[in-house]
C-alpha cells in the first residue's frame, strides 16, 4: 500500500506530465473537434493550476521541448508572480527564462514583451531579462527594420538608453522615436527602409516581409519583386514562394521535416507524383538529420499512422496532424533497423506521398494488423500509433485489443507499444488516451519523438516520481549549460540573417 507521501509524489507526477503533453500540442487555436475559446479556456485553468501547486516543475517545463506559444505563457506567468518564489527560486527561474528565450524566434519574443508591458510587470529582474535579450540581439537595426513595434515598446519599458550622435544604437534610437530627423543612415538596413519609401531599387534591400508592404505601395508586380528579393529570403520564405518563383535553389533537404512535410501535404496530387523522387528524397534526407545519433537503433518497428478525416486539423492548423503522421513515418523508417520498418495508414493506403484526410478511424484493426509478427516470425520491438485518439470504427476497439495483448500475449512487454498524440483535448485537459495502460504523449513536431518517447515512459506507471524529477533536473541541467548550442529551428517568420544561403 502506498504512503500518503507516495500518493501525494504520484499526483505530482501525474499533473506534470498532464501539462507537459498540453503544453507541448495546445497553442490556444481551434482544433477539429474544439473551438479556440475552449483552447484558450482549459489552458489558462492548467497553467494557474500548475504554477501555483508545483512552481519548481512549472518552471522545469521550460527545458522540454515545450511550444513557443506555452513557453511564452510560462515566462509571463513567473514574472508576473514573482513575489511568489523563493530567492533561490527567482534565480533559477532567471536563468532558465534567459535560455529559453535565446531559443524563441524573436517575433515571438518581442510579442512577450509587449505582454510583459500591458501587464504592468517592470521589477528589476524583469527589465534585466529584457535589456540582456536586447543586447544580445546579433543586428538590432534588423530588428527596429523588420519588428519596429516591438522593439520600440521594448527599449521604452527597459527605458534602453539611446544616446546622440553616430553610434549605432544612437542611430536605432533616432529610427524608431525621432523619424525623420537625420537624412541619411549608416547602417545599411535603416537607410534602405527610408530610401524605399521613393525608391524602388532600394525594397529589395529590405527582409521580406517588410519589403512587401513597400512592393504593394510602388505597385510591383507580384512575379517581379519575388525575384528580385530572392537573395534575401529566409529559408522558409524561399519555400513559401516556390510556386510563384520557381527558383531551382530551393533545397529541401534543408527544411525541418514536419514543415516539410506541411509543404508536401499543400501540393495537389499531381505535382507530388510528378516530383516524388525530389519529394521522397527530401523526406529522407531530412528525416535522417532529424534521427541523429538513434539511426537505427530502435530495431523492428511497426507504425500505425492516422490519415482519417479528424487529420484534416482545422482553419487555423490546416493538415497539422496529417503532416505529424507523416513526417513521423518517415522518421520512424529511418529510426528502424535497415529494412525493419511497416508502416500502416488507418484509410489502407500504401503510397504515403499521396496520403489525404479521408475515412473514419479505424486505429485497432490497424493495431491488430501492426501487431502481427514480421518477416521471420518476429513480433516488433516498438509499436508507434500517431493519432488523435478517437478510434471510431468501431469505437474502443484499439484500447481493448492492446490490452489483451499485454495481459495474454505479451505480459513480458518485448514489444514497447507508445501512442504519440499531436492534437490537445480541452474537455480532458491532456491529449486523449486509446487506453490506460499504454503511454500517450502529445507531439507537435516529429523531431521531438526520441525525446517524447523517453518521456511517456512515465505515464506508463512502471516509474516513479523521483525518476521523473530526476529527469527533469537533467534536462534543466542540460538545458541551461548548452546555452552555446544552436538549435536550427525554422519559424514561419525566420529572421537571422546566417540562414540566408
Amino acid at each position: 500500500m502506498r504512503t500518503p507521501e507516495n500518493s501525494a509524489d504520484l499526483v505530482a507526477a501525474e499533473d506534470v506530465l498532464l501539462f507537459a503533453n498540453a503544453a507541448i500540442t495546445a497553442t490556444g487555436q481551434r482544433e477539429f473537434r474544439s473551438g479556440a475559446l475552449d483552447q484558450q479556456l482549459s489552458l489558462d485553468f492548467l497553467h494557474t493550476y500548475v504554477r501555483v501547486n508545483y512552481r519548481r516543475l512549472y518552471a522545469a517545463s521550460l527545458s522540454l521541448d515545450i511550444n513557443d506559444h506555452n513557453a511564452a505563457r510560462i515566462v509571463l506567468g513567473l514574472l508576473e508572480t514573482a513575489g511568489e518564489a523563493s530567492a533561490e527560486e527567482r534565480r533559477t527561474e532567471g536563468r532558465l527564462i534567459a535560455a529559453r528565450l535565446a531559443r524563441m524566434p524573436p517575433q515571438r519574443v518581442y510579442r512577450l514583451f509587449g505582454e510583459v508591458r500591458r501587464a504592468g510587470i517592470n521589477n528589476r529582474r524583469t527589465r534585466a531579462i529584457m535589456r540582456d535579450w536586447l543586447a544580445a540581439r546579433p543586428d538590432l537595426g534588423h530588428d527596429a527594420v523588420k519588428y519596429r513595434s516591438g522593439v520600440k515598446t521594448a527599449a521604452r519599458h527597459v527605458h534602453l538608453r539611446c544616446p546622440q550622435g553616430a553610434e549605432p544604437l544612437a542611430e536605432v534610437g533616432a529610427f524608431l522615436f525621432r523619424p525623420g530627423k537625420l537624412p541619411r543612415y549608416e547602417h545599411p538596413l535603416l537607410d534602405a527602409w527610408r530610401r524605399a519609401h521613393y525608391e524602388q531599387g532600394a525594397v529589395a534591400e529590405l527582409p521580406f516581409t517588410v519589403a512587401e508592404g513597400f512592393a504593394a505601395r510602388h505597385g510591383m508586380k507580384r512575379e517581379v519583386f519575388l525575384k528580385r528579393a530572392a537573395p534575401r529570403m529566409t529559408r522558409l520564405e524561399r519555400l513559401r514562394t516556390h510556386a510563384v518563383t520557381q527558383r531551382p535553389d530551393v533545397d529541401l533537404a534543408a527544411m525541418p521535416l514536419t514543415r516539410l512535410a506541411l509543404y508536401v501535404l499543400a501540393l495537389p496530387f499531381e505535382q507530388r507524383a510528378a516530383r516524388r523522387t525530389e519529394l521522397t528524397g527530401a523526406l529522407r534526407t531530412a528525416a535522417r538529420r532529424a534521427a541523429g545519433r538513434h539511426a537505427g537503433s530502435w530495431g523492428r518497428v511497426h507504425a500505425v499512422l492516422d490519415d482519417s478525416f479528424s487529420s484534416s486539423g482545422s482553419g487555423q492548423k490546416r493538415r497539422r496532424p496529417l503532416a505529424v503522421a507523416l513526417a513521423c513515418h518517415h522518421l520512424l523508417e529511418v529510426l528502424a533497423a535497415p529494412g525493419a520498418y511497416r508502416g500502416l495508414w488507418t484509410s489502407g493506403r500504401g503510397d504515403a506521398l499521396l496520403v489525404r484526410p479521408w475515412g473514419p478511424t479505424p486505429l485497432g484493426m490497424r493495431v491488430l494488423d501492426a501487431l502481427e509478427p514480421g518477416p521471420g516470425g518476429a513480433a516488433p520491438d516498438r509499436l508507434v500509433i500517431v493519432s488523435d485518439g478517437w478510434d471510431n470504427a468501431p469505437a474502443g476497439l484499439a484500447g481493448e485489443v492492446l490490452r489483451v495483448w499485454r495481459a495474454r500475449l505479451d505480459p513480458g512487454r518485448r514489444t514497447a507499444v507508445v501512442h504519440v498524440n499531436p492534437v490537445y483535448d480541452a474537455d480532458g485537459f491532456d491529449v486523449r488516451r486509446l487506453a490506460a495502460g499504454v503511454p500517450t504523449a502529445g507531439i507537435r513536431d516529429a523531431e521531438d519523438l526520441p525525446a517524447l518517447v523517453e518521456i511517456a515512459r512515465f505515464a506508463e506507471g512502471r516509474t516513479g516520481a523521483a525518476e521523473l524529477h530526476a529527469y527533469l533536473d537533467r534536462r534543466v541541467a542540460l538545458f541551461l549549460g548548452e546555452d552555446d548550442r544552436e538549435e536550427e529551428k525554422e519559424t514561419e517568420n525566420e529572421t537571422e540573417k546566417g540562414t540566408v544561403s
